[in-house]
């Protein structure tokens, strides 16, 4: 049993697991944050009573869906701190063995 768990930090597989079970499990949590609260008020600062996602500025005949590409971000950033703050508040990120 040692030999597999030595095995399992060498290799770094809890941190995998770990991006996997946290990225699942709140990713539809942190997209209806981004969605129904964030989104909205930077909307509103931005001027757009719609939201974020349909603002678009126009050339010519096409749109350029600027919004969408800023809420994809903001989407991400928002992920990233959820998934770097749990880890941290659970110290998953000491479960791995450094190697030598």
């Amino acid at each position: 049993m040692k030999g597999f768990i030595d095995f399992i930090r060498e290799q770094g597989v809890v941190g995998l697991a770990v991006g996997f079970i946290l990225g699942g499990a709140v990713s539809k949590l942190v997209s209806a944050i981004v969605t129904d609260i964030v989104n909205p008020l930077l909307g509103l600062a931005l001027g757009s009573v719609a939201g974020l996602k349909e603002a678009y500025f126009a050339v010519g005949t096409a749109k350029i869906m600027y919004g969408d590409l800023l809420a994809v971000a903001i989407d991400f950033v928002v992920i990233a701190l959820v998934v770097y703050f749990g880890v941290k508040a659970l110290k998953l990120d000491q479960l791995d063995k450094p190697k030598i």
